[in-house]
């Protein structure tokens, strides 16, 4: 008879809407105790999920699940690099970059099947100045939006979009100088994203084609836009379309080097901090093992047809850019039309 393997549900108490009391009926009721042992623990503050992990790969535990957001899928994972032990996420957060990039459901039970099925594959991730990431990190104007969004009252992709359209006309791009084994660049830019998998989170993709497991990251480059231009970027986020866009400049790296004037924020999946000019950002190839979706390891779904349906509304919009362009009104009525179009989509 084989032996059990052991998991260890890490479980953030604070996280999403999820009743904890719930979940944990779920995990109890639907993983299958035939083949695993398991032990359930609560964080009981910020970083509580690292010591927790760590302890866990220490002891030789086949897989923690981090039960919960971004932020705690991060603790955990940051703590099974390089590790005998695999992540194993059941998504209870706002965003759950990772979980969607490789089609975890988001539905509670389904996911404990996930983990019921065991099939574990190695992935790629990133570092930003000695901070592991395994979805995004970047700095400028996404580095801002990490702490708006982090400041907001709610959370969710409409909460997102409408920071991106509220901010981003006032806020000032900077002037960043990024080196690559390929040369050295400077790039006038609102933000530079540096990207292991697609999404943010809440389905907003900033690297669409990104890959966790070709051993490098995409690192997108978006250059200032207008009133008129930040619709259609929001659009693209959300299509799976934003590398067509013209502001829009992508290049592929194992490894880059970043100097811009001063200190500033940057974010690693999500969670924004402060740092210096300079910003070293590299991919650990096939670093950390993680429980996958047997059917579908990486997010490859089609773009949205309703908001390519939208899309095509906005671009007749703007094909009258010049009449529209004469009352500021105007403009602010269209991207509040975008925000009641995207709520319900």
């Amino acid at each position: 008879m084989n032996q059990k393997k052991r998991i260890t549900f890490i479980i953030n108490p604070i996280s999403g809407g999820h009743q904890k009391e719930v979940i944990l009926q779920m995990i109890t009721e639907g993983i299958d105790l035939q083949r695993f042992d398991i032990d359930i623990r609560m964080t009981e503050h910020a970083g509580h999920a690292v010591d927790i992990t760590r302890k866990c790969a220490e002891d030789g535990v086949d897989i923690v699940v981090a039960v919960g957001g971004d932020g705690t899928v991060n603790e955990v994972a940051r703590s099974l690099t390089h590790t005998n032990t695999a992540l194993g996420i059941i998504p209870c957060g706002s965003g759950n970059g990772l979980a969607r990039h490789l089609c975890i459901p988001m539905n509670i039970r389904k996911s404990i099947d996930i983990i019921n099925q065991c099939k574990i594959e190695a992935f790629d991730y990133g570092v930003i100045n000695g901070i592991p990431f395994f979805c995004t990190c970047g700095m400028g104007f996404d580095a801002f939006i990490s702490l708006k969004f982090a400041e907001a009252g709610k959370r969710g992709p409409i909460t997102y979009v409408e920071n991106v359209l509220k901010e981003g006309l006032n806020y000032q791009p900077e002037t960043y100088e990024v080196e690559d084994e390929s040369g050295s660049n400077k790039y006038k830019a609102f933000l530079i994203a540096c990207a292991n998998a697609s999404q943010y989170g809440n389905n907003a993709y900033i690297a669409p084609q990104a890959s966790m497991r070709d051993g490098v990251m995409d690192v997108i480059i978006m250059e200032p836009f207008t009133a008129m231009e930040a619709p259609q970027i929001s659009i693209d986020l959300f299509n799976k379309t934003l590398t067509s866009n013209s502001k829009i400049k992508t290049f592929q790296a194992r490894s880059i080097h970043i100097h811009r004037s001063g200190p500033g924020a940057i974010h690693y999946d999500g969670d924004p901090i402060m740092t210096g000019p300079d910003i070293d950002v590299q991919i650990e190839p096939l670093g950390i093992h993680i429980v996958t979706n047997p059917e579908a390891v990486e997010d490859n779904r089609q773009p949205n047809p309703l908001l390519n349906a939208f899309s095509d509304l906005f671009n007749n919009i703007n094909n009258v850019r010049e009449d529209i362009e004469k009352g500021g009104r105007k403009i602010q009525a269209i991207n509040k039309l975008m925000l009641r179009k995207l709520s319900k989509l």
